[in-house]
């Protein structure tokens, strides 16, 4: 016989219908040194059935059991509590974050009805994807840097992105603007064709926006285009105030009114609108040149990337989040990148590339036989870059400078061709 917390019951000891014996009946019907110890309590026998506590050492071990077996009970439940409202709010920010991104539908349309003309990828496994910086001026916060009453964009910037097949490399090629190049007969959106023609490059994103911008790439470089993405003023902004900045280091002070931008000289932390102007300022820095202005674009982008990894951002979801906030609410992808899975899946597999092994440089140009103001392609090194690239081989960058000293002291080619570069492991203050 056990009671409810399965503890032998006492034989001889009273039910709870009787009455306490007095202690004279007690002494008398339990003689000797046990007497005592055999005879129980009413509170006690209450601690048993009725759960009301005790202060015997039955009570105690009963009355403890059910507090513990409460308190699992409890923990149990705020446990459930926690995880689900985890998961709940994970699953929110997931479609929150995967609802911001904007699909390109129409580039995919018009790419597919020139698929036979467009080139073939050689190499299973890498990735070569196009991303487009737009001057446009619609969107919120873009119309602060001026109107266009067409609604007219070009790409103020655009660089063809290689990722290896093995993700130990990714090399970021600029294509200057003003490249004069052959743009093919394009669809409009509003309906309309344009003829194919010689013009600079970056009028092809206003001819027709990203899938003519792709043609136009693929036809004088061969590259297959797997992907493209479309980032406007306000998200380049974004992204670099999602991670605190980015630091600079000036040689001399700043002072231009067109890109609204008065910076000190020395070594600084730019964020949101100063570095929008400090990748976007031509007349005032330098020589005034596109090209300058493409290669300060390359070292922020590299410094940018080093502070990213080095500040384990892809690691971190506290800092990750607005990472992916700020580059989900303003990007425009094709329909294989619109998704956060896939853009966090092309995240993963190159996050382990060094920063040494992520480079940056521009196609091999000269100034335009036609127009010393645009440019054109130097051959063979542009065809030479294009093929590496192609066909997924190493490509290795080095300064300019060193390139200009080794053409000056007659030393012979090294076995990998190099070509004036960057890489994201120098940053702009090394």
């Amino acid at each position: 016989m056990t009671d409810k917390a399965g503890t032998p019951a006492e034989p001889d000891g009273p039910t709870g219908d009787e009455a306490e014996p007095s202690d004279t009946a007690a002494t008398d019907a339990h003689s000797g040194p046990d007497a005592a110890g055999a005879r129980e309590a009413p509170g006690a026998r209450e601690g048993v059935d009725g759960g009301s506590g005790s202060h015997d050492e039955e009570g105690q071990a009963v009355g403890g059991s059910n507090r513990r077996r409460q308190w699992l009970r409890w923990a149990a439940l705020g446990t459930s509590v926690v995880v689900l409202a985890a998961a709940g709010a994970g699953w929110w920010l997931y479609r929150k974050l995967d609802g911001n991104i904007t699909t390109d539908t129409s580039a995919a349309a018009e790419l597919e009805a020139y698929e036979k003309e467009r080139p073939t990828a050689l190499v299973t496994g890498a990735q070569n994807i196009l991303l487009l910086g737009s001057d446009t001026r619609e969107g919120e916060g873009n119309d602060r840097y001026g109107r266009d009453a067409h609604g007219s964009q070009r790409s103020d910037t655009t660089i063809l992105l290689h990722i290896a097949g093995d993700r130990q490399s990714a090399t970021a090629m600029s294509i200057p603007r003003d490249l004069m190049v052959t743009i093919p007969a394009c669809g409009k959106p509003d309906g309309k064709r344009i003829r194919q023609q010689t013009a600079q490059f970056n009028w092809a994103f206003q001819f027709g926006g990203a899938a003519c911008t792709i043609r136009t790439v693929e036809r004088f470089t061969g590259i297959r285009v797997d992907h493209h993405m479309v980032i406007d003023f306000r998200g380049f902004k974004d992204m670099v105030d999602a991670v605190n900045g980015v630091e600079v280091c000036l040689t001399e002070p700043i002072d231009d009114k067109a890109a609204r931008l008065k910076l000190p000289a020395g070594r600084q932390t730019l964020r949101g609108e100063q570095a929008l102007g400090f990748v976007r300022a031509r007349k005032t820095l330098g020589n005034g040149s596109d090209t300058e202005r493409m290669e300060r674009q390359q070292q922020f982008l590299g410094a940018l990337v080093k502070k990213v990894q080095s500040n384990g951002v892809l690691l971190n979801p506290t800092r990750l989040y607005p990472v992916l906030d700020a580059a989900t609410k303003s990007i425009t992808t094709d329909a294989g990148l619109d998704s956060l899975k896939d853009l966090y899946d092309l995240t993963r597999s190159i996050r382990s590339v060094p920063t040494e092994k992520v480079q940056f440089l521009t196609v091999p140009r000269k100034p335009y036989h036609l127009d010393p103001n645009r440019d054109e392609l130097v051959e063979p090194e542009a065809s030479e870059l294009f093929e590496r690239l192609r066909e997924d081989t190493e490509v290795a960058v080095v300064p300019e400078e060193k390139t200009d000293r080794e053409a000056g002291d007659g030393t012979s080619p090294a076995p990998t061709p190099t070509f004036p570069g960057t890489n994201a492991a120098e940053g702009m203050c090394d």
